[in-house]
């Protein structure tokens, strides 16, 4: 009897082929004689970022910069996997949360870095530490003035960034430390001055220089027993980098000692309150024009400047490719799938139970776990992992659909003397085809929304300004990539009825 998995996908071999090889086609792979900067998901990290970049170009390097990658750990993988080169990064959290280890001076974090082939370098001048904060009038009132006041005052709401809730260096020690009694609700970061300002929270974690400090007249609590250590600006990189790159990393070396506190205050200020671009400042910083394209990323203006800024048609083409490449990888796989566990009782449920708990990953943990096992950030990661989202409507489908079909048709293809993989081809798939084809939409539309996380490991797409606007806490430029990416669903949910009209019989119809 023929297997009817192989009945339908004679020429599935060479169709996962040409799959792989666009999908390899597509990945951010640097070339060999590019300096691949990296920055995490908040205002001071991209404003570093892009000042490390610019000061490689002033010596003549090919930077570019993977901007709003994420948390700590989505950056070191990156780097420990050779997809970035460098990234700014801070000795307290490179020891504690890192390494595992106390200390916060370059050589012991050299030391500790070194047998991953990375190391620390340019302390450029700045403490950002930790602290904990309160509005200024309510901090009067309960007569708080540091950390260890808080544990008499048990009513008060604590709101924390997800990171801070699980960081070494983060809530649970400081908990600890102090004897709170107090539970804590996570938030995101540049979220949580609007939350503190409507009073949704009481307390807040708050970086030393952040420019929304003065403006919320938030007051600084002193860490009197000294729990956070020293969090110094420092430059994270691989090892092989000034081999490969002397004259940009003397230039990033010059870097130490010339930004102090005030200043990096002053520049957040600037992104954060005058909403001006990342690069721009950067530009102002290192004295050299940044690429139009890159100021025009968040530039000011009204809500249709920013929809209809300079990258759109880029981030446009990204977020298609994201999408339809994944898509077309799951219907090569899920289909045949579909097939496979509508034919076997025996394989139907391991194959339905996989997709299904697929699904219920989170999708950031997804990414996170990916890089590693990818050794790259980027384009191949997200498209992995949409492609991992996108199997279970079409999987799903298909075997609803063919298993939907009346006993008596299949009896009538068997009188007919048609072979198994004629059936399937002629009579089956043909009758299932609107059940998989509703399979196949639904995949496509759900891709399009969840396409927007691929800007958290640099694949771009509508996503890479609704981190930015998340960042920024600047709701504009957030919808500015949430409404096209709406759009972009609508119209993909029009395409596939069309082809749904098109290609099911409208007898089957």
């Amino acid at each position: 009897m023929v297997n009817p998995l192989r009945a339908l996908c004679a020429c599935a071999p060479l169709r996962l082929k040409a799959l792989a090889l666009v999908l390899a086609a597509t990945g951010p792979q640097a070339a060999a004689d590019e300096l691949v900067v990296g920055s995490k998901r908040f205002t001071e990290s991209y404003i570093l970022g892009e000042i490390v970049t610019q000061t490689a170009r002033t010596a003549g390097a090919q930077a570019v910069h993977r901007q709003g990658m994420g948390n700590t750990a989505i950056l070191f993988e990156a780097i420990k996997a050779g997809s970035i080169d460098v990234y700014p990064d801070y000795t307290g959290t490179i020891g504690r949360q890192l390494l595992d280890i106390e200390a916060t001076d370059l050589d012991t974090l050299n030391r500790g870095l070194q047998p991953l082939g990375l190391g620390v370098a340019a302390e450029l001048g700045f403490n950002n530490t930790y602290a904990m904060a309160l509005l200024e009038g309510e901090a009067q009132r309960l007569g708080i003035t540091k950390v260890s006041d808080l544990a008499a005052q048990p009513q008060l709401r604590f709101g924390l960034g997800h990171e801070f809730l699980e960081r070494n260096d983060g809530w649970p020690g400081l908990k600890a430390t102090y004897g709170l009694p107090h539970a804590a609700s996570g938030l995101d970061h540049g979220l949580a001055y609007d939350a503190m300002a409507a009073r949704q929270i009481d307390v807040m974690d708050i970086y030393s220089t952040d420019a929304k400090i003065a403006r919320y007249n938030l007051r600084v609590l002193e860490d009197d027993k000294r729990y956070f250590p020293e969090y110094d600006a420092v430059l994270v990189y691989r090892l092989d980098v000034p081999q490969r790159f002397p004259e940009a990393w003397a230039a990033l070396l010059r870097l130490t000692g010339k930004i102090d506190a005030n200043a990096m205050i002053a520049m957040n200020a600037e992104a954060e309150l005058e909403n001006k671009p990342f690069a721009a400042i950067a530009e102002q910083f290192v004295g050299i024009r940044a690429e139009v394209g890159e100021v025009a990323r968040t530039s000011r203006g009204g809500f249709l400047d920013k929809l209809f800024g300079a990258d759109f048609w880029r981030l446009t083409r990204q977020h298609l490719m994201l999408v339809f490449v994944s898509l077309a990888a799951a219907v090569a796989v899920g289909v045949p799938l579909g097939v496979w566990a509508a034919r076997s009782a025996v394989a139907e449920q391991p194959i339905m139970a996989v997709v299904g708990v697929i699904q219920t990953v989170p999708s950031l943990a997804m990414l996170a776990f990916l890089i590693p096992v990818l050794s790259r950030i980027g384009t191949i990661p997200a498209l992995v992992a949409l492609f991992l989202y996108s199997l279970l409507p079409i999987v799903r489908n298909a075997q609803s659909g063919l298993a939907d079909i009346p006993p008596s048709l299949r009896e009538s293809a068997r009188a007919l003397g048609l072979p198994p993989g004629a059936r399937l081809r002629l009579i089956e798939l043909p009758l299932a085809a609107r059940g998989i084809l509703a399979g196949v939409k639904t995949s496509a539309v759900i891709n399009v929304g969840t396409a927007t996380i691929a800007a958290f490991i640099g694949a771009g797409g509508y996503g890479e300004r609704i981190v930015t606007g998340l960042a920024l806490n600047d709701y504009t430029l957030l919808l500015a990539g949430a409404i096209p990416a709406a759009a972009l669903a609508l119209v993909v949910q029009w395409l596939f009825d069309r082809v749904d009209r098109w290609a099911v019989p409208e007898g089957l119809r």
